[in-house]
């Protein structure tokens, strides 16, 4: 292609001739305006059971936070293209501004469907300041000590799921739903005046490329659609409803139409040539991996805990916090590992990686004799070794790619993430619900299939409600005790049959995730180690017109679209 010709594949990395303490202002506004992005995917959370007594709408509660997920994914790659041509300050700071109007507007709905929508503005902001964060780590250092500075960052995920919760359960009791959004405000404007004034202007040099706006509306429409319909199959609808299937089908097409798009004209959107560097790709392809299991691993730990252990929801978030401090710290200490020791990135994932599936793999194993200590240990474990994969490939991504196409490849490693967790959590969501039901009429006493009415039997076995809802429990144990004693022998069968079928389908879960995580294991062995660029310029053998040598990782301009970093 003409536009890879134009635009050989070299790594470099140009100084922003900021001083020390503007750096480090800079870095401060980075970390906050992440913060809040990432905090306002879980902050509401505690919060809708009071949101809906405000607003009603229970049909549509789930969409608070499925139209802000599906909003930030969506704008993603757009923005890290966008961002290459035009620089990142100002699209930083319209991304905060989109953030904090959205957030005001959702302080004030007066209906539930104009808080989705809202939050869908908000989400198209919180998409913006994350793809951004991760790409100004990379104009502000050089790869060799920006992976201390990644990890800080992605630490901020775990940070923010451990306090979003909490803190939204607080605001909301102290004041009103309404300040768990209506807070972003104050807080986001001083983060405004500090990007104004310090932030880099980070003016591209060289030809200015054309903004792909075909690209952009293709890559949308095979976004939303897909996020949809993963959404709503076996949620709100069964994954054989026309909208379902069609909305997967249509994503489908487009996404075919986006790639065929793409490869026929001169400056695309998303450079297809970059994925063919085999660092990217792998790297790519692990991030898609892990975030299958990540996702689900964060959403079915609570449900271990309260419905095959009995902890109480409050004690379940108690009991989610270690796993989240274990990503907080395994991505701060792999980074500051990564940046200590030249970028062993292929070394360190393979440990890192390897640490997650050893913790998914005893999260496989529980039981309904399973121990709190066992749970929480393996949950920890997991999630330690999460949290070491996150700068890693982001890292090696930065380092495989030349500075013009920064912030598409990085913006590429959060969407693969967030995709990777969509498909994972409605996956695994299906297939929890299809095991528990083959677990129940395995585990289920022969004498209740004689006395428990149809309708209720049908219940029990396709919903564990009555482990997790006291009140649920309580009637079902009710319906069984008024049939004496021998009633009440067999209700303390059943509960035992559902225990051990959810702890069975949970562990069923947690396996499926464990393959996803050791093909992540194996497909790291095939990523190539670079040496981390410094801040005099790219290392030997990475000079402008230089051919790739056995220490480069770059591409020859004469052969823009070759895979020599892999070969």
């Amino acid at each position: 292609m003409a536009e890879s010709k134009a635009a050989p594949f070299q790594a470099e990395w140009k100084d922003p001739g900021l001083t020390p303490r503007q750096i480090k202002l800079t870095l401060i506004g980075v970390m906050f305006a992440m913060f809040l992005a990432s905090l306002d995917q879980t902050i509401v959370a505690t919060a809708i059971p009071r949101i809906m007594a405000d607003l009603d709408g229970f049909d549509r509660f789930t969409w608070i936070s499925t139209a802000y997920i599906v909003a930030s994914t969506s704008v993603v790659l757009i923005t890290g293209a966008v961002s290459d041509v035009y620089g990142r300050k100002w699209l930083f700071v319209g991304a905060i501004a989109i953030f904090l109007v959205g957030s005001a507007l959702a302080a004030f709905s007066p209906t539930m469907n104009a808080l989705i929508v809202f939050r869908g503005v908000q989400g198209l902001g919180g998409g913006m300041i994350m793809a951004l964060s991760f790409v100004t780590i990379a104009d502000l250092f050089p790869p060799n000590e920006r992976a201390k500075y990644m990890g800080i960052i992605s630490a901020m995920f775990g940070v923010s799921s451990v306090l979003g919760p909490t803190l939204g359960g607080f605001i909301t009791d102290q004041l009103s739903w309404e300040w768990i959004f209506l807070v972003n405000i104050p807080l986001g404007i001083p983060v405004i005046a500090l990007f104004i004034k310090l932030f880099p202007n980070g003016k591209k040099d060289g030809p200015k490329r054309k903004i792909d706006v075909g690209g952009a509306v293709l890559i949308v429409l095979a976004i939303v659609p897909g996020l949809l319909g993963l959404s709503w199959g076996g949620n709100q609808y069964e994954w054989s409803d026309p909208l379902v299937m069609g909305s997967l089908i249509f994503s489908g097409v487009m996404v075919v139409v986006f790639v065929l798009y793409e490869t026929r004209i001169s400056e695309p959107l998303l450079p297809l040539a970059v994925f063919k560097n085999r660092i990217v790709g792998i790297a790519l392809l692990v991030t898609l991996l892990t975030g299958f299991a990540m996702f689900g691993a964060i959403f079915f730990v609570p449900l271990l805990f309260q419905g095959v252990l009995g902890a109480s929801p409050t004690a379940s978030g108690s009991f989610l916090t270690p796993m989240m401090l274990g990503i907080v710290f395994g991505a701060a200490i792999s980074g500051q590992i990564l940046a200590r020791t030249g970028g062993h990135y292929r070394l360190q994932g393979l440990i890192g990686v390897s640490i997650m599936a050893a913790g998914m793999f005893l999260l496989s194993r529980v039981s309904g004799s399973t121990t709190h200590a066992y749970a929480l240990s393996s949950a920890v474990l997991m999630g330690f070794g999460l949290g070491t994969s996150f700068p890693l490939y982001t890292i090696a991504i930065q380092n495989g790619v030349p500075q013009q196409y920064l912030g598409i490849a990085t913006s590429s490693a959060q969407f693969f993430r967030s995709v990777g967790g969509s498909i994972g959590l409605a996956l695994f969501g299906s297939y929890m619900v299809r095991q528990f039901k083959d677990g129940m009429h395995d585990n289920l006493p022969a004498e209740a299939f004689e006395v428990v009415p149809p309708q209720l039997l049908d219940q029990i076995t396709s919903n564990p409600n009555a482990l997790i809802n006291s009140g649920a429990s309580e009637s079902l144990m009710g319906a069984f005790a008024a049939n004496g004693e021998s009633g009440v022998a067999l209700g303390e069968s059943v509960f035992a049959a559902i225990r051990e079928s959810l702890a069975g389908a949970i562990g069923d879960v947690f396996f499926l995730a464990f393959i996803f995580v050791a093909l992540a294991v194996v497909a790291t062995v095939f990523i190539r180690e670079v040496p981390l660029r410094k801040r005099g310029g790219p290392p030997p053998g990475d000079r402008p017109g230089s051919t790739p040598d056995s220490h480069s990782g770059t591409v020859a301009p004469e052969s823009p679209s070759s895979d020599s970093p892999a070969s």
